[in-house]
């Protein structure tokens, strides 16, 4: 009788341990987030199943094939050290920011989830492009001996991608203190900046300080460029038109106006230098790059209260506007009138003020691009039912009307989520051409904000696959090209890969992440989200799940997640922020019986999908509201 008890009892202890099993492994969609010990994030399961939305297997396909054809790309226009096949010699100041920018979002691809081997690809890629122009006499000591920052940001960009994709390597922290610290400054006239004056000494800076004498090999390669656009100033001795950029004698006098005219102190283009000190900062945490960013955007701001509101172009070494215009404050290097106009001074002030609420949390850093966008408003005209702005201004006043690019607006709303910049951007965009999407791609992948816009907004409902598949055939067109292509090496621009690079990430960014891509010209990735594999320990989406950002809402963002394995769960960490600056507060799972949100209150948690698995997440943020760093979740436990 006692082994018939006993027996009873062990059977009785299983079957109890074995409900108690299967309860964890189904689990409540009601109950409470579970607590991770080892790395102490809080998990919220998702076991509710659906059919996967088509735009899932397309987020994955466009994801996994991308990989291949980077292969190809690199194995066609790359030798086995990193180098671009390309001719012996290059001469003038421009062409390394065109050798990065042809690899320059392998890094990001890969901390979206690509291939594990884009890591080391990306890495010897960069090594050998920095080696490949250091030897034309380019670069010095890893780094630009001068440029402007319109093309450091084009080159530093792939470098600040490394962040994303592999920030614990030493030779990524050194490089950014390297980098960083020529930008520090300090009071010596060979220092890049003045920090007494917190102004750059020259629109032209790099690893041997500034440059105030242009020489006419500097030039070389851009002079057919610039015969495209107006002349840097309209009273210039013995200069005619623009095309006397290709006229060596009366080239001579451009180069002398230049130099006496723009190359002594700072310009508004300078602003997108704070991606690169931020960038340092996220690498050490060492407060006096977050101090310098703050500082460096204060002191603009500060600029244009003193200028009556208008954001001045060009300050001299006493940190006079217009010391060296005569009094104007406009006429500067890549200013109001030469080359480009309002596009430079959008970009750049952008740029800096997004960098700058993101160290600080202080959203009054956004009030510098809004001083330009309001500007140029109120001196616009409707034309046709369409606003049209001056995108110039010389001595006569303003001119070159024609609509302001919206995409910009776009970038400032998503920053501050205020209804006043949502106002601008009624104001300047043309929405009926963002109901549907018009693909579009130019230098970089950002081209297609506004129709991405009206779908988190909740219109343009077939915005997700539309813009993965119009991604994807841009890929494919450029792959066919690749094949195609049989200029020989010696025939082939220094532009002639980065219109190749098949990668295209603007449709996953936008998708996964729920952010416009970076500012091309040297902007930071500023997101609402961003993933990790915890059991891979690595960056991006885990095997078989797909993302959508589906809204932004007033407090935070509507998330679906999906699981295409029928079969195995899949876990992913939900980061706020790229760099963890947003705090998520609560999520709460989107049903159709009620569920409560669940507070976290940590910039990560973990979501565990069961298979096949589809569900809905609302997530509040705090934004802004921690210190930015590149750590894994791992790293700081």
């Amino acid at each position: 009788m006692n082994r018939l008890l006993q027996l009873w009892l062990t059977l009785f202890t299983a079957t109890a341990i074995l409900l108690t099993v299967c309860e964890i492994a189904i689990g409540d969609e009601n109950a409470a987030p579970k607590a991770d010990t080892s790395r102490n994030l809080k998990v919220v399961p998702i076991w509710t199943k659906d059919t996967p939305p088509d735009w899932a297997f397309w987020e994955r396909h466009v994801l996994d094939q991308l990989f291949p054809a980077s292969q190809e790309f690199v194995a066609k226009y790359t030798r086995d050290d990193g180098t671009i096949i390309w001719r012996d010699e290059w001469p003038g100041m421009d062409g390394s920011d065109d050798g990065y920018e042809s690899f320059y979002n392998f890094p990001l691809y890969y901390a979206l989830g690509g291939h594990a081997d884009m890591v080391a690809l990306s890495e010897k890629l960069w090594d050998g492009v920095t080696r490949q122009f250091t030897d034309y006499g380019l670069i010095d000591d890893e780094f630009d001996e001068h440029y402007d920052w319109m093309h450091h940001g084009e080159s530093y960009t792939y470098f600040y991608f490394f962040g994303l994709s592999n920030p614990t390597l030493e030779k990524h922290r050194n490089r950014a203190i390297k980098f960083g610290r020529l930008y520090l400054g300090d009071e010596k006239k060979t220092s890049n900046f003045d920090p007494a004056r917190n102004l750059m000494r020259s629109p032209l800076t790099g690893s041997h300080g500034p440059h105030y004498k242009n020489t006419a090999e500097d030039w070389v390669t851009h002079r057919p460029i610039l015969a495209n656009y107006p002349l840097p100033f309209n009273d210039i001795p013995n200069v005619r038109s623009s095309e006397d950029w290709n006229d060596d004698e009366r080239f001579a006098f451009i180069l002398q106006a230049i130099n006496e005219r723009m190359m002594q102190g700072d310009v508004p283009l300078n602003l997108t230098a704070t991606s690169m000190m931020a960038n340092t900062f996220m690498h050490t945490g060492d407060e006096s790059y977050r101090k310098w960013v703050i500082d460096y955007v204060n002191a603009w701001k500060d600029r244009v209260e003193k200028n009556d509101g208008i954001l001045p172009d060009n300050v001299g070494l006493s940190g006079k506007v217009g010391e060296n215009m005569n009094g104007n404050w406009w006429g500067g290097y890549y200013g109001w009138h030469w080359p480009h106009g309002l596009f430079n001074q959008v970009e750049s002030t952008l740029i800096g003020s997004g960098n700058a609420l993101m160290l600080s949390g202080d959203a009054s850093a956004l009030d510098l691009p809004r001083s330009v966008i309001d500007l140029v408003t109120k001196q616009g005209k409707v034309e046709n039912g369409q606003m049209l702005v001056p995108h110039r201004y010389g001595k006569d006043g303003w001119f070159a009307y024609r609509e302001f690019n919206a995409k910009y607006l776009g970038h400032l709303w998503f920053l501050s989520r205020s209804d006043e910049d949502w106002q601008r951007l009624t104001k300047l965009a043309n929405f009926d051409s963002w109901k549907t999407l018009s693909y579009r791609k130019g230098k970089g992948d950002s081209e297609n904000v506004g129709p991405w816009l009206m779908y988190v907004r909740g219109d343009n409902e077939s915005y997700p696959l539309d813009i993965l598949k119009a991604g994807y055939r841009e890929s494919l067109a450029r792959l066919e090209a690749i094949r195609q292509d049989t200029t020989l090496p010696a025939e082939q621009d220094v532009h002639h890969w980065q219109k190749l690079n098949p990668v295209i990430l603007e449709g996953l960014v936008q998708l996964t992440l729920g952010a416009p891509n970076h500012i091309y010209h040297g902007g930071l990735l500023h997101t609402s989200v961003r993933y990790f594999d915890p059991e891979r320990k690595r960056p991006g989406l885990p095997p078989d799940v797909a993302a959508l950002v589906e809204r932004l809402t007033p407090n935070g963002i509507r998330l679906k997640l999906v699981n295409l394995n029928s079969s195995k769960t899949r876990r992913v960490i939900v980061q706020g922020g790229m760099f963890g600056e947003h705090q998520i507060a609560r999520v709460k799972q989107v049903v159709h019986y009620p569920y409560q949100f669940d507070t976290i209150n940590h910039k990560c948690f973990e979501v565990e999908l069961a298979p096949s698995a589809v569900g809905r997440l609302e997530i509040d943020l705090e934004r802004f509201a921690n210190t930015p760093s590149y750590a894994f979740p791992w790293h700081t436990e």
